[in-house]
This record gives C-alpha cells, structure tokens and sequence, in this order.
C-alpha cells in the first residue's frame, strides 16, 4: 500500500489540506475558511482523521516561530489576525497526530516548492517574493530553506525612496519598507483608493511599483546571490511589470555583479498557486528520511 503524505499550507484567508502518494500526486484536497482557531483547526483535524499519513509539512501565515531551542517554537505568534496571536499551531497538531512534521513559513514553503518542481527546478537556490496584499518572501539557498533565531521578513526591508512617490507609506510598523511601498494597499493608497486591477497599465503607478520590487531584487542579489527570484501574488499578475522590473533592476545594481540574463533570473512563479502546498508535500516526505 502506498505511503501518504499530508500538507497544510495555512493562509489568512484560507487553509488548503492535502493528502498525497509517494509521489507526491495530489489525492484530496480540501479548503477551510480561515476564521478562529476552534473552528479552522476542527475542520484540519477531521480531515487528517481519514488519513493515515507518514508526515505533515505545515507552512503558516506569521511572524510564527521556527527557532527549536524557543519555549514557543511551533506557535504562531505576534499576528495580527484575530485570536491566533501566540497559538500553538505544531503543538496542537502534534497532540492528534503522532508523525513526524515540517515546520516552516508559507512563503517558504513555496519557495521550496518552485526549487523542487517549478519555476527553479534544477537549481540550488531561489527566492520567491509574493506581492498581493502583503509582500512576503522565502528563501531557499543550497537546497535548505533559510531560518536562523527566526524567519525572513523580506516584505520589511526599508526602501530608498523612488524620487517621484511622496506616499508617506502603509505599513505600521515601519512606513516605508517594501510591503508599506509597493503591496497592493499601498498601490491603491497612492491611487486615491484605485484597485490595482483598475490602473492603467501605462500609469506612472507601475514605474513607481517596479522600482520598489527592482530594488528588492537588487537587496537580494547582493546579500544572497540566488539563482531565481520568483515573484507571485496577486500584484505580480500584472505582466507588464515584469520588463520594467527588470529594466529599473539593472539601472539600480549598474553592473555591479553579474547575475544570470535577467528574462531568466526575475521571473514568475510556474506553480501559480499550487506552489506552497507542493513544498509542504515535499518537505514532509523528507521529514521521514530525517
């Protein structure tokens, strides 16, 4: 009998669960509203009841913890979202299910993902960046995603202003940092309350947007000097981004380092929004080995 293998991409909005074989297919798959933690968790509780799996690779919305030497690693901690804040997510799994897990961010979880099967198949290291109503990024460099005392906050690094944009920014905590400047908030802040969709694609807006991101890229190039950079989200479905992100990219590093031609180097996310879910599958497969 094949073996099984579970994944929680857990999200804001919505929890996807899956359940898969030994490689990796998906054989069910189920979407659960993102409310309290009572109600989400009795509904992924009751779906991994019907499955004997050997793992569950579990990739959370946060700040969660990752570090295994703190009292609240497993947790999600200082989030926003009603009443998750400091909920012991890995704990309460573990208390049900007796099987080895992954344990990582949702956005590392598709980076890994799109390292193993998609968009960076074949390659060592990428970073994917998702730019939708925040921006968050994952890390992935010789085949390992990236945590230390905790977990990339790409979406917070702080900007150089773009000499045009005099939006004071969104984000709380910091203003003007990447997610403050140029996640979708922000773009409709800056727009008078435009949606994003809405904007016309020549609008000086996207100039603005694709600085921002290109200067992101740059930061990442030279700090960690990844094969790919991937981007999804919603914000990142705007095509026409993509050239001028490039474009602003190698004004701003000015040849500096080389990197891979720049069509092959900042690119779209390939798995689209299978991403996350396929990183859990393959992490939890490799939980067993360890």
């Amino acid at each position: 009998m094949s073996k099984l293998y579970g994944a929680i991409e857990a999200g804001g909005t919505k929890f996807v669960c899956a359940v898969a074989d030994e490689d990796l297919n998906i054989l069910e798959r189920v979407s659960i509203k993102t409310t309290v933690p009572a109600e989400t968790m009795a509904e992924v509780f009751a779906f991994f009841e019907k499955h004997q799996v050997e793992a569950i690779g579990i990739a959370s919305f946060g700040p969660i913890d990752v570090n295994r030497n703190s009292k609240t690693y497993g947790y999600i901690t200082n989030t926003p979202k009603p009443d998750w804040k400091n909920y012991d997510f890995l704990g309460e799994m573990k208390k049900r299910f007796a099987v080895p897990y992954a344990w990582t961010t949702d956005v590392n979880g598709a980076a890994y993902g799109e390292l193993k099967r998609g968009a960076a198949s074949g390659k060592d290291s990428c970073v994917y960046l998702t730019v939708g109503t925040g921006i968050g990024g994952g890390v992935v460099i010789n085949g390992k995603v990236i945590e230390g005392y905790g977990h990339p906050e790409i979406g917070h690094i702080v900007m150089r202003r773009h000499p045009k944009d005099h939006y004071e920014g969104h984000c709380p905590f910091h203003k003007d940092c990447l997610e403050g400047l140029a996640a979708g908030p922000a773009i409709e802040a800056r727009q008078g309350g435009i949606k994003a969709y809405d904007i016309p694609k020549d609008d000086q807006a996207w100039e603005i947007v694709a600085y921002y991101l290109a200067q992101a890229c740059v930061d990442l190039t030279l700090t960690l000097s990844p094969e790919k950079i991937i981007f999804g989200g919603g914000v990142s479905k705007q095509a026409q981004l993509f050239p001028m992100i490039r474009e602003s990219f190698a004004k701003q590093l000015n040849d500096y380092v080389q990197t891979p031609p720049l069509e092959d180097y900042i690119v779209h996310v390939d798995l689209g929004d299978d991403a996350g879910i396929t990183g859990c599958l393959l992490l939890a497969k490799e939980a067993v080995a360890k």
